[in-house]
């Protein structure tokens, strides 16, 4: 029953994220949408793909597309779906019926086993990779900033002639002072 409540959350924000007017919120609802995939593997007893998930899932590119978004902004734009409506519910029902087929045996055939906190997954058991996602994140911010920098464009011509005499101006202006304080 939890499996689910889960599960049809998971889909409703998924389909929240796709009907989002704005782009950050399309990202904040896919973040939800990442975690709850992380609760669901993390129940399922699948505790590293479950902090895999939540750190790079709804961490990382939660970040990363929050701040492309923000660098490049929002425009709204209209465009049809490359994909024909009954294709993808076509696709949307076999994910369904594939989801359920895995999950049915999956529930009867587990024994009973205690499974460990999120912390000892974390910190003991996982810690070099937490680490090591944790440089994978702020490498990728950092790699981003690179691609999205602005490049200043050159100077036009006729204005980088403008601010060469301007400079020149000024030196013959500051030569002309030392010409005359040297002859005082």
């Amino acid at each position: 029953m939890i499996y689910a409540l889960l599960i049809a959350f998971t889909v409703l924000f998924a389909f929240l994220a796709i009907r989002a007017k704005r782009l950050i919120a399309s990202a904040l609802w896919l973040a939800v949408v990442s975690a709850l995939l992380a609760v669901i593997f993390y129940s399922m007893g699948a505790q590293l793909v479950a902090v895999i998930e939540l750190s790079i899932g709804a961490g990382l590119v939660t970040v990363l597309f929050v701040f492309a978004i923000s660098i490049a902004g929002e425009e709204d734009i209209d465009l049809r779906s490359l994909v024909p409506k009954s294709l993808a519910a076509g696709a949307t029902i076999l994910m369904f019926l594939l989801l359920g087929g895995f999950l049915l045996p999956a529930q009867t055939a587990q024994p009973p086993h205690t499974e460990p906190s999120i912390s000892t997954v974390l910190w003991e058991q996982r810690s070099l990779d937490v680490l090591l996602q944790i440089v994978i994140i702020f490498a990728g911010v950092l790699g981003l900033l690179g691609l999205l920098a602005e490049v200043k464009a050159p100077l036009d011509y006729p204005v980088a002639e403008e601010a060469a005499a301007q400079r020149d101006r000024e030196l013959d202006a500051l030569y002309q002072q030392s010409i005359e304080k040297d002859a005082l």
